[in-house]
């Protein structure tokens, strides 16, 4: 696969969150007024990541050691962090969806990865703005990262839902060792020969992620390529927690949602039937609803520990308290998109759900972006948690 380019623009660095934020509403503006020009098979929204890469948006969720700001990693500023994801939400979900895979992937290497490995990857995002990403899906053709003599590895299988194919230039491509054992590691796209299916992603939804099928048969990489220890990726609270960041970008793209269905109402002049009231009220509660429990995991998250769900050296007892609120961060913000586009859905009835407006793209977006794996485990985690303890509910979710 040929790797496309963002060419590298002159490096802003940002001093503060309060700017960070300011940039991405800038970029959310335009992205929204872009986002129907991009909306079909093979697109990517590779103006906007000029932006971001442009305003020193890919560097902030390094450590403000590394010239970033933390977020991400600092749990302290959670709260920004999904404040900045919910706004990139806002805009487009499809630069919502990649963006937050680049956080997740820069907070991954953080928390796993060698001095030596943080060093190179925070070059790599802070001077070069690469962008990052986690590739972890996969069907039968699996993907197996095999040793070989020289103390290389050699990786055979494909990966699918690779988001930003052709764009993103360090994904994290995860496979089986020989033993089973889950390894993360990371390829240098722009460095080794791939070959994409775009036949593969032929979505209703989404259709600007470029999310294809992408073989990695015959990539070799060294292992300083492989990040942390074998199972890693799965070791928790870190793989759970991650969660509220998708959420997110979901409650992001539910608020330009129901702006949307508020605008179009007004352009009929039909705002003043009392139903359309009550709708929209529901919509007003459940949205802001939403942003309580992204505040609530915000304030949970820091309390843990002060760096994002604490260090993997150390015990954290209370890790099981805090996998259970993210889960119920996810499932009630799920449920809120789903409660916003079925009212906006009967608010603007079926002239405005026709292509080409807006809504219909932001339905189509938001129904498939919902549709992450394991609700129902996520669920019954809570369930569980809540049964084998005997605290009362006012007590349940201290930290």
């Amino acid at each position: 696969m040929k790797q496309s380019t963002i060419s590298p623009p002159p490096r802003m660095s940002l001093t503060s969150i309060q700017d960070a934020l300011f940039h991405a509403a800038e970029i959310s503006k335009f992205a929204s007024h872009n986002a129907a020009k991009i909306d079909h098979v093979g697109a990517f929204p590779a103006e906007e990541f000029k932006q971001i890469a442009a305003t020193g948006l890919l560097a902030v969720p390094l450590d403000r050691a590394l010239g970033g700001l933390g977020l991400g990693i600092d749990a302290n500023t959670t709260d920004e962090l999904l404040k900045l994801l919910k706004i990139i939400g806002r805009g487009n979900l499809a630069i919502g969806r990649i963006y937050e895979g680049h956080v997740n992937a820069v907070q991954l290497i953080q928390t796993f990865g060698t001095p030596n490995q943080i060093d190179r990857y925070a070059a790599d995002v802070r001077d070069r703005h690469k962008i990052f990403g986690v590739w972890n899906a996969e069907d039968a053709d699996s993907l197996k990262i095999i040793p070989l003599d020289n103390g290389n590895y050699r990786l055979e299988g494909c990966k699918t839902f690779a988001s930003g194919s052709g764009y993103v230039d360090r994904p994290f491509v995860n496979g089986t060792l020989p033993d089973g054992r889950w390894q993360m590691c990371i390829v240098p796209m722009d460095e080794v020969a791939t070959i994409a299916d775009p036949s593969w992603w032929q979505p209703s939804g989404m259709r600007a992620t470029a999310s294809y099928k992408v073989d990695f048969t015959g990539v070799e990489l060294p292992k300083t390529a492989l990040i942390g220890q074998p199972n890693d990726y799965y070791r928790q609270p870190w793989l759970t927690t991650g969660v509220v960041r998708f959420a997110a970008v979901q409650l992001g793209g539910a608020e330009a949602l129901f702006d949307e269905a508020r605008q179009f109402l007004h352009s009929l002049e039909r705002t003043q039937d009392p139903y359309q009231e009550e709708r929209f009220g529901k919509m007003a509660i459940a949205l802001e609803s939403g942003n309580l429990w992204l505040q609530g995991a915000a304030e949970t998250i820091a309390n843990y520990a002060p760096i994002f769900a604490g260090s993997p050296h150390q015990v954290q007892p209370d890790s099981i308290k805090l996998i259970a609120y993210a889960n119920m961060v996810r499932t009630a913000i799920e449920q809120i998109c789903l409660d916003v586009m079925q009212l906006v859905q009967r608010s603007v009835g079926t002239r405005g759900l026709l292509p080409p407006t807006a809504i219909d793209r932001m339905n189509r977006d938001l129904t498939l972006y919902l549709r992450q794996p394991a609700f129902d485990a996520a669920i019954a985690n809570v369930g569980q948690y809540v049964l084998s303890h005997s605290d009362s509910v006012d007590q349940l979710w201290q930290i």
